[in-house]
């Protein structure tokens, strides 16, 4: 006898109100009554359904007859901070600004967490900072995420030497700007297809039903922002095993993007639960939690996975779509999120870590960390380091905000730099200059005891979004922008 498997859609067409309680229920009947046959489950989860009362005693059923019974609006009382926070780790802290260390003091604090790590590209964020780790007892924080959620970097490595960027320029800048598009906003007339668009997670919630045809129009689709799809030289000095290249050059595509609207959508939504849900003074109200044990809880890991899992195959598109029209299957791929949270075990301690803006680094774990437009990306393999939460930096971090680098720099210094790097820019803009973010070596230097550099990219054709940036700001708690 095959395990039990319940669709959002069966639940509804008995009369499951949209929300929460459908996740739970599916959850509940294929983890406890795994063996039933699927129409003695839709009986039961009817009964539940007309007598919510008659259930909710029950051990495991009642749970799901809380969500039926109605009750009136509760008012929640503000949650305390610890008075002391957990002990975290901060590496590069020379080069940290102080909105980000007041940030992640601000999250010690908080009654769930069990450690935390702060890298060395930190930065002010929303909620944890950006390049803050932060360890949680079965619970997760949808800003300790990040709006982004699964944003991540894939790199395919071709054996193709890379003077033929030189040679073959406008070919390799028309693939580029063929293969996606970016912009907030930007969808394709003609969508490209990947499993994971057939997934069944798309019909267990409204807000996932609902989102699932823009996603499809946005699948391969880049963004904007910090953003990127490039080609560059790959250079590896030294055969690793996990790595698995010979040293030499060689030809590399690398992007930087994440879930799209899909994402943003679910990080608002859940965080506008969480908040409702645990009212948190002051600074820390954006670090709101639900429990992996409560019906919204398991809503937002459904939807956070399914969103990790669509940015991959947005990288994967894009790669795909330049491999075919290159006739070469990449000699490797590698490729890693850095806005997620991952169910691990640390201290030997089961615990959610989440990653805002920051790289696994387990041990033998290989990932991406890349610098700026105009300065060298690493490949690295991590060093399982328990001080950061087997975690490394996501990138150099910026130094300088958006509108600072706007006020500040011209085009004249970002093209002198650009043609002394030998880097051709489509698109990009000032508030991505190189001169906005922190020195690379030095973010590698600060990390040395985190991650091991296998293999340097450096950028040579750099594909970013052209549109005039959108004004950053805080309104209400949340970021309009993208």
């Amino acid at each position: 006898m095959g395990k039990l498997k319940l669709t959002g859609k069966e639940l509804r067409a008995i009369g499951y109100p949209e929300g929460p309680v459908i996740s739970l229920a599916m959850n509940t009947m294929e983890k406890h009554y795994k063996h039933l046959l699927r129409d003695d489950a839709i009986e039961i989860l009817a009964s539940i359904l007309q007598s919510p009362n008659e259930y909710a005693a029950d051990r495991i059923l009642g749970k799901i007859a809380e969500l039926l019974i109605p009750k009136p609006k509760e008012s929640w009382d503000e949650i305390p901070l610890n008075a002391s926070g957990i002990h975290f780790d901060v590496f590069g802290s020379e080069g940290i600004e102080a909105g980000a260390m007041h940030q992640m003091h601000v999250a010690s604090k908080i009654p769930i967490a069990v450690a935390g790590a702060l890298m060395p590209d930190a930065h002010q964020g929303y909620g944890l900072p950006i390049g803050g780790v932060l360890a949680t007892e079965n619970a997760v924080i949808p800003y300790g995420v990040g709006v982004d959620i699964g944003c991540r970097m894939c790199l395919s490595v071709f054996d193709i030497d890379p003077k033929d960027l030189v040679q073959r320029e406008h070919f390799y800048t028309r693939e580029l700007n063929e293969a996606t598009l970016f912009g907030s906003g930007a969808t394709f007339s003609e969508p490209a297809n990947d499993e994971v668009m057939d997934r069944p997670e798309w019909e267990q919630t409204g807000l996932l039903k609902s989102m699932q045809g823009r996603a499809w129009k946005q699948l391969g689709s880049s963004g904007s922002g910090n953003h990127f799809v490039e080609w560059g030289t790959v250079e590896v000095s030294a055969k690793d095993a996990i790595l698995g290249l010979a040293p030499g050059l060689y030809l590399g595509l690398l992007s930087h993007s994440g879930s799209r609207g899909l994402g943003a959508n679910v990080a608002n939504h859940y965080t506008k639960i969480a908040k409702e849900k645990r009212r948190l003074p002051g600074d820390a109200s954006n670090l709101a939690w639900l429990s992996l044990d409560e019906a919204e809880g398991i809503e937002y890991w459904l939807s956070m996975n399914l969103a990790g899992d669509y940015a991959s195959a947005c990288h994967h598109v894009i790669h795909q779509k330049i491999a075919k029209q290159l006739g070469r299957e990449p000699l490797t791929r590698v490729e890693n999120h850095h806005n997620f949270a991952w169910k691990e075990t640390w201290n030997g301690r089961d615990v959610i870590v989440h990653r805002k803006g920051a790289t696994p680094a387990g041990r033998g774990v290989l990932g991406i960390i890349p610098g700026s437009m105009a300065s060298p990306g690493f490949i690295v393999k991590g060093r399982g380091e328990e001080a950061s939460i087997n975690s490394a930096s996501h990138g150099a971090g910026r130094k300088m905000s958006r509108t600072a680098a706007l006020n500040s720099v011209t085009h004249s210094q970002l093209n002198e730099l650009l043609a002394r790097q030998g880097v051709t820019l489509l698109g990009g803009g000032l508030d991505e200059a190189p001169f906005a973010y922190k020195d690379i070596h030095e973010v590698m230097k600060a990390q040395g005891a985190l991650v091991d550099t296998v293999g340097t990219f450096h950028p040579r054709i750099v594909k970013m979004d052209g549109t005039a940036p959108k004004k950053w700001r805080r309104k209400s708690g949340e970021i309009t922008g993208e």
